[in-house]
């Protein structure tokens, strides 16, 4: 009996990501859910700039490297050209909530048919630590030593709740990895946005609330508690939009 297995929608290319980065269970999540949708040969996923820049190697589907910010508008270009395709993009903070905002604002209030897997770990992860649009008020980071001070650099974006005022996003979603019961929800979630998408329901996005040990100096373990203690309060999860709620729960 096969307890554990690899998903056939990942290489065998081992992770770069740093110890206690809960990337490598958000890659797994989307594998997974295009593997049991019968999706993987048909999809193209967007890498963007940041953690996952490297995405390309690790997902067993067509991939495409975008410039900084601009992974919504080069899916847009992919599933307008190739409808027929299964499309995703694969984001940090920085890449769509900084210089990425317009892309993904537009995106959505074009209700593009595609469907965005944004990670949010409240940091600039691959360049060192810097403060981030998700970044937590008074959270310490490389470029606020002194904790982020609402009155001087403003309060972080929440994108779920930023989105769900657009009229054209279908669906949006915030959850997390950072126990059992949240990872197979994140993965519900997941499976949900490609479903729609399927179905041709429209721009999807499911935000994760994900880990960087490294850059808020903590174990693995410390990170897993700070995001709950921390994260989940200032980004509550659950669904903040589902046009076709209803239609689901029959």
């Amino acid at each position: 009996m096969v307890v554990f297995d690899k998903p056939k929608g990942l290489t065998d290319a081992p992770f770069h990501y740093c110890p206690g980065c809960t990337h490598g269970i958000i890659h797994r999540l989307v594998a997974e859910a295009l593997d049991e949708l019968g999706l993987t040969d048909r999809t193209v996923g967007v890498a963007p700039v940041g953690c996952s820049v490297f995405a390309y190697n690790y997902f067993n589907c067509d991939m495409i490297e975008a410039a900084h910010g601009r992974a919504p508008a080069v899916a847009t270009g992919v599933k307008r050209g190739e409808p027929d395709c299964i499309v995703f993009t694969y984001q940090g903070d920085g890449d769509l909530a900084a210089i990425g905002t317009a892309e993904t604002v537009h995106a959505a209030a074009r209700n593009e048919n595609i469907t965005v897997i944004f990670v949010n770990n409240a940091i600039y992860g691959m360049t060192g630590g810097q403060m981030a649009p998700t970044s937590l008020p008074n959270q310490v980071t490389q470029t606020s030593p002194y904790g982020r001070d609402v009155t001087v650099v403003g309060y972080p974006v929440k994108v779920c709740e930023m989105l769900s005022q657009v009229d054209g996003a279908t669906y949006l979603e915030r959850v997390a990895v950072n126990d059992v019961k949240n990872i197979r929800n994140a993965k519900r979630a997941i499976k949900k946005a490609f479903k729609y998408q399927m179905e041709g329901k429209g721009f999807s996005l499911v935000e994760v609330l994900s880990t960087c040990p490294t850059n808020w100096g903590k174990t693995p373990k410390e990170s897993l508690k700070w995001l709950e203690e921390n994260m989940k309060p200032y980004y509550p999860l659950g669904v903040y939009k589902d046009k076709f709620a209803n239609e689901e729960a029959k």
